[in-house]
């Protein structure tokens, strides 16, 4: 099976003196002329990770009260036998180089953690919250101070999972107990109740943490496991920032260069997920525009088709001079903050 190489891991290679500067790229556009191969492998995975949410889901969020029902023994059970069965199945695929099923499934395993938590709480009479919050699916929809022991565990076993099963998706499930703890921990500093806004403010400076953290991160680690950091910091910070509501021109304009912002880090960093986030902001500013200005015309739903041309356009001159554009703007920034940035640290 061939592997698959990008930008970052050339750039890794001339850092390391392997190749020499300018090689890189060149080599870079010789592995893009070439055919494409083992397409089928890249609907695998695809298949993988989507197996894998179906679970996560499943066990989580769309575990129903028929299950609360069957008893805290049993559901610690079922929950150890999810579990376990991941984690044996995830260790004996990675044995025989599954290395992408085997990660997924070790994800799967430590998602399920805080409902092995629960069902221990309450049968050891720890439970913290009252009958009322009983119910494991509103780990996933309120914010709580007694979530707080379950997503400890949750994180203690992403990181010792990690140990065993040393793939990027896990950080995942760790991503977003941490982002639950920091919503149940600031309950405590705001008190009760935590209304929608703090909880916005919160997922914001929680999803910016996130991405500083990931930064250092990338281009550190023989793995990517800042792809997946990425992720969750942007879903916190970029969902939080979105879904706030605002009467000033003025706010909504610094939203637009907010995400125009992100925009130029993807440039800067090579990582198209920036570039995804900050084009769905701009275009909805534009399209708020838009209705803005044309709401009661035929020239409406004409404007916002432009609007979904340009950036399937800006997306398509990015990914074709996505290597030239980061060079330029890498060559424009200096010396002391070029050697911060992942990929190109001399």
């Amino acid at each position: 099976m061939t592997e698959r190489f990008d930008a970052k891991d050339l750039a890794r290679a001339v850092s390391a003196g392997v190749l020499n500067p300018g090689q890189d790229l060149a080599l870079l556009d010789f592995l893009k002329q070439q055919p494409a191969q083992q397409a089928s492998f890249q609907l695998a995975h695809v298949a993988f990770y989507f197996g894998a949410l179906l679970i996560m889901g499943a066990m989580g969020w769309l575990l129903n009260e028929a299950w609360m029902r069957i008893g805290d023994s049993a559901l610690l059970m079922v929950a150890l036998l999810y579990i376990a069965s991941m984690t044996i199945a995830g260790l004996v695929l990675q044995r025989r180089g599954q290395v992408i099923p085997a990660g997924v499934l070790a994800a799967v395993a430590v998602s399920i953690v805080p409902l092995a938590v629960f069902a221990i709480e309450r049968i050891t009479g720890f439970w913290p919250l009252d009958d009322s919050q009983a119910d494991y699916h509103n780990y996933y929809t309120y914010v709580q101070g007694g979530w707080l022991l379950m997503e400890a565990a949750t994180v203690l076993a992403g990181l010792l999972m990690l140990r065993l099963i040393p793939f990027p998706f896990i950080v995942m499930p760790i991503a977003l107990a941490l982002w639950f703890m920091s919503m149940d921990l600031t309950e405590w500093v705001y008190g009760d109740p935590f209304n929608w806004e703090q909880r916005q403010q919160v997922s914001l400076w929680f999803g910016l943490a996130l991405l500083l953290v990931f930064l250092v991160v990338d281009g550190r680690t023989q793995r990517d496991y800042a792809f997946w950091g990425y992720l969750a910091g942007l879903l916190a910070f970029w969902g939080a920032l979105t879904s706030m509501n605002s009467d000033s021109e003025f706010a909504k304009a610094m939203y637009c260069l907010i995400n125009l912002g992100l925009m130029t880090v993807a440039v800067l960093l090579r990582r198209p997920l920036f570039m995804v986030f900050g084009a769905l902001g701009v275009a909805a500013y534009l399209g708020y525009l838009s209705y803005d200005v044309f709401a009661d015309s035929l020239l409406f739903p004409v404007i916002v088709t432009l609007i979904g041309l340009g950036v399937i356009g800006l997306g398509l001159l990015y990914q074709k001079h996505r290597e030239r554009l980061s060079s330029n703007l890498r060559s424009r920034l200096p010396a002391a903050l070029l050697r911060t940035l992942p990929g190109l640290r001399r």
